[in-house]
């Protein structure tokens, strides 16, 4: 089985644009790593500048770099 592709503590964008706020063009940090949906990975990540953690698919993951 594919293991997660991100792990804890590492710096993504978060490419989806879901609906409610989010902060343009900023990075989120990997929290948790969730299992998966059946289809994709799942992530808990936080931006900094947010008062809440999100729930992301890998597929709406990239690498910050």
């Amino acid at each position: 089985m594919q293991e997660h592709r991100f792990q804890i503590g590492e710096n993504v964008y978060f490419t989806s644009r879901p609906i409610g706020h989010m902060v343009a063009n900023s990075i989120y940090q990997v929290v948790k790593l969730l299992p998966s949906d059946g289809s994709d990975y799942q992530y808990r990540i936080k931006n900094p500048n947010e008062a809440f953690e999100r729930v992301a698919r890998e597929s709406q993951l990239e690498n910050s770099r």
